[in-house]
């Protein structure tokens, strides 16, 4: 096929083999900008409705979404990672695809609806029903988006992606302020994720080069569908990792606790998302392409690892020391409550960004099985941690969550790096440096709260910021810290590099 209509044709993926490492770190360097984009957008977001809305507002919307985020995992049932890891695709596969991910949005949405009164009489709540049945649209509009969407990662196409998602957060969080603003209370939260959701799957069709014709059976998808489904039942158990804390205060708690514990998660959860998934668009794509080299997969994944822990490792020790300053900064004083649920969560926040890791790592290489078995594994330990610390309040819960989290991450990481050339020791040597400067920081930080006690908010993010910048500042003396961060800088020479192996 010629270049020309390679380039044209949005399910080939030939012509990305020829620059794949510059196309990588090009569309990272993308969707770190349009993630940071998103994150000034979603923090703004935060501050605000925080401050316009109460802890009851946001608890009665995360009673609904603690539901119906596990039938979020089945909105595409995983067919845009079966179009975005598959070789290669034709038109009547993604046509099929298409269809059926627009039955299974329908069907959830119908189902989830009917769902609303339900969740008003197990929560003793009756707001909730009209919630849940406004927020069950989402799942009818995400069908609709699913497989554009796939083909523009297919095509790694990043930065169609990264315009469509600030274009898409903006205007969500502009009409959300509005309603937040006129006094309507909680519709405000029900009203961002469906217009999100909306401009999402308006802009997706926008920028794609395919059209989907009428639905026929003669397509040969039944592989698809198996690795797809598998790879949906996966995201169901990682949805209810998710979901059970918050479904389960609510349930014992009620409202109020939930709208502490909830904000507490989405604060730090922000930043989780805006590192791994920048990771995952850039990383499943291209790890795909490359899956049948054994040693260039593990030395990709590896040198994204480092990156990623090098920029996280510092930014949560910094969220776990100045936990109270940054929620009276961010979210305001009557969210205090939240803060100590803040802080223990951070505890876990590496946990939670090397789980996303072990997912798109085992998606790009097509094991949909071993990714359920792995999930099926650590749900039941996740779920019974909360479970055991629900009397103690949200702070247990918090605790417990995070505990279980640490314990099972060694055992999680061998199993995903079983049939690969990648071991806990080689993950180790990649990861130690920046790890060992992070927990410095917090030692740093914390003795220098501890000595010079700043009583105002202002003071004390900087005192500990200071702190961290002391104990990075001291580890460049360390030859070996030198070398490995002054290395990244082969990356920037991705930019116009081509035909190089990864």
């Amino acid at each position: 096929m010629p270049a020309e209509q390679q380039l044209m044709d949005p399910l080939s993926t030939e012509h990305l083999q020829a620059d794949l490492k510059g196309r990588s770190v090009r569309g990272g360097a993308l969707t770190v900008a349009s993630q940071g984009a998103q994150f000034a957008i979603q923090t703004i977001s935060t501050v605000v409705l925080a401050r316009l809305l109460t802890p009851v507002d946001f608890g009665l919307v995360a009673m609904v979404t603690a539901v119906t985020g596990l039938a979020s995992a089945f909105g595409d049932f995983g067919l845009s990672e079966a179009t975005i890891q598959r070789k290669e695709i034709n038109h009547s596969q993604v046509n099929a695809l298409f269809w059926i991910n627009v039955a299974i949005g329908l069907g959830l949405t119908l189902i989830t609806g009917a769902l609303g009164p339900v969740l008003a009489w197990i929560y003793r709540e009756p707001r909730l029903k009209d919630i849940t049945f406004l927020l069950s649209l989402t799942f009818l509009i995400g069908g609709l988006r699913v497989q554009p969407y796939a083909l523009l990662k297919r095509q790694m196409r990043f930065t169609s992606l990264a315009l469509r998602d600030i274009a898409s957060y903006a205007l969500a969080v502009i009409v959300a302020f509005a309603m937040a603003w006129r006094g309507v209370g909680y519709w405000a939260l029900v009203a961002l994720p469906l217009t999100l959701n909306s401009s999402s799957m308006v802009l997706s069709w926008l920028m794609v080069h395919w059209r989907p014709g009428l639905p026929r059976r003669d397509a040969s998808v039944g592989s698809m569908i198996a690795f797809g489904g598998t790879v949906s039942i996966s995201y169901l158990v990682t949805n209810l990792n998710r979901s059970a804390d918050g479904a389960l205060i609510g349930w014992f708690w009620g409202a109020g606790p939930l709208g502490f514990y909830s904000r507490a998660y989405n604060l730090l959860m922000l930043p989780v998302r805006q590192l791994s998934a920048p990771a995952g668009n850039v990383a499943v794509p291209a790890l795909s392409r490359i899956q049948g080299d054994p040693e260039r997969f593990a030395r990709y994944y590896l040198r994204a690892i480092s990156l990623i822990m090098w920029i996280c490792a510092p930014l949560f020790g910094f969220l776990f020391v100045a936990a109270s300053p940054v929620i009276s900064l961010v979210l305001g004083r009557k969210w205090g409550e939240a803060a100590p649920v803040f802080q223990i969560l951070a505890i876990s926040a590496l946990g939670q960004l090397f789980l996303e890791m072990s997912i798109w790592m085992l998606v790009s290489r097509g094991l949909s099985g071993q990714l359920l078995k792995l999930l099926l594994i650590i749900s039941p330990i996740l779920v019974g941690s909360f479970v055991i610390g629900l009397p103690f309040g949200i702070k247990g819960v918090a605790l417990s969550g995070s505990l279980a989290q640490i314990a099972i991450l060694p055992w999680m990481l061998h199993f995903t790096f079983r049939g690969t050339n990648l071991t806990l020791s080689r993950l180790g040597q990649a990861i130690v440096y920046p790890l060992s400067l992070g927990f410095t920081g917090i030692l740093f930080a914390e003795l220098a709260l501890h000595i010079i006690a700043p009583q105002h908010i202002e003071s004390q993010l900087l005192v500990a910021a200071l702190g961290f910048a002391a104990a990075y500042s001291f580890s460049a003396l360390i030859p070996r810290v030198r070398e490995e961060v002054m290395s990244f800088k082969d990356l920037l020479g991705a930019f116009g590099l081509s035909r190089q192996a990864i």
